[in-house]
């Protein structure tokens, strides 16, 4: 048998389950239906949270962590840190402001997790 540790509540249940020609004939130790749905969607399309940091100009640190608004399917995270590594946004920069909007037409914003000023002195 598989096996799996849901994510989706602190509980963290082990499943365990069986794929016979790509269908699960076997779930075991899920203990509420969304152990289910994150089985079935870890098996059909990954997705997670990407938290990352971008370039901050004329900042009072020259990063600001970011973070995905939600899951993004893995397939798309190697295009997203290309993205992100030439990012770079101006300073101030507030908790919440988005850093790039919809990132590939998935409904996905990438943003800003901590507030970072503007410099006082430039360099």
């Amino acid at each position: 048998m598989n096996r799996i540790v849901c994510v989706q509540c602190p509980v963290g249940c082990k499943i365990k389950f069986e794929l016979v020609d790509g269908k699960l004939t076997k779930i075991e130790g899920n203990k509420c239906p969304r152990g289910l749905d994150y089985l079935k969607d870890e098996l059909a399309d990954p997705k997670r949270i990407i938290p990352t940091s971008v370039r901050v100009i004329d900042g009072e640190y020259e990063l600001v962590s970011v973070k995905t608004s939600k899951p993004i399917s893995k397939k798309y995270i190697p295009q997203l840190m290309e993205i992100l590594k030439k990012i770079k946004i101006n300073a101030p920069v507030k908790v919440g402001d988005v850093v790039l909007k919809n990132f590939m037409n998935t409904n996905v914003d990438i943003i800003a997790t901590r507030s970072v000023s503007k410099r006082d002195v430039p360099k």
